[in-house]
């Protein structure tokens, strides 16, 4: 059975993170970006990454951002994934010595293969994070056409962009992700986390493991 990988983005208190760790979540995104709602300082991330289990991979999300203002929050919280979400290229992104991911913001027109390309063979490379084309920065809660990605991608795919307990299965039957990535799809308001929406977010994730594809 294929085990689609789980990130849970967003967290900015205990409880958060302690409902998606027992829920089963692989990973904890940590916003680093001022104009999100979901944003925590260095100083909040490293209290909340100290309460993270060995084996929870913790992420850190950033958009455009200084490589001071990176290294600065790298010296205080103890990520193990960073993840850039703006206009950033590959050698941006691989000089900070951890590995990364980058967001490709999806819209008819994009040539992913080509936008995949230009990343995949930089050092530190681990995945492509498929979110929506909205104004601003992350997908504000919006899905994109899932027919836009290509069969094969030279990185792992991460699958974003409005998922949410109610589609999360046909998402993950229909594009076989490596893993999904979700934020405001499991929040009670901004910032703030679901506990039933997680729970029920990574049951349909099983489920979708479980049965064949679309």
């Amino acid at each position: 059975m294929t085990r689609t990988r789980i990130k849970i983005c967003g967290i900015t208190r205990e409880q958060d993170l302690a409902a998606a760790v027992a829920a089963g979540a692989d990973a904890l995104g940590f916003v680093f970006y001022a104009s999100s709602p979901r944003h925590v300082s260095p100083e909040r991330a490293a209290q909340l990454l100290a309460q993270v289990p060995a084996f929870v991979t913790r992420v850190g999300l950033f958009v455009n951002a200084s490589p001071q203002d990176v290294r600065e929050a790298l010296a205080q919280a103890p990520l193990d994934l960073l993840q850039f979400h703006g206009d950033e290229d590959a050698a941006y992104c691989a000089q900070f010595g951890k590995s990364w991911i980058k967001a490709a913001r999806v819209r008819p027109g994009l040539d992913l293969l080509e936008y995949a390309s230009a990343f995949a063979k930089a050092p530190g490379v681990s995945g492509l994070l498929l979110d929506a084309h909205v104004e601003g920065y992350g997908g504000g809660g919006k899905t994109f056409d899932w027919s836009l990605i290509p069969r094969a991608l030279p990185l792992p795919v991460i699958l974003s962009g409005g998922l949410h307990p109610d589609n999360i299965a046909e998402a993950v039957r229909t594009v076989r992700p490596w893993a999904v990535d979700v934020s405001s799809g499991v929040e009670a308001a901004r910032g703030i986390k679901d506990v039933q929406k997680i729970t029920e977010f990574i049951a349909g994730v099983r489920e979708a493991d479980a049965r064949p594809s679309l």
